[in-house]
């Protein structure tokens, strides 16, 4: 499992596209899961599964 916090946090839009399709690829190749926390909304659509928190409760 790979942990990411923030991971597109101090990158322009096409980085960190570009990122996460990558860590998207490797999961698939390597057969693991990968947890990405985020408050970038132009990535989610790259997502498999979104789970939504509030105030350290499980909203959506």
């Amino acid at each position: 499992m790979v942990l990411a916090d923030e991971p597109t946090a101090a990158l322009d839009s096409k980085s960190g596209r570009n990122i996460v399709k990558l860590m998207q690829e490797l999961a698939r190749e390597q057969g693991c899961t990968i947890l990405i926390v985020t408050h970038d909304n132009r990535i989610l659509d790259v997502a498999d599964r979104i789970v939504e928190l509030e105030d350290g409760r499980i909203t959506a």
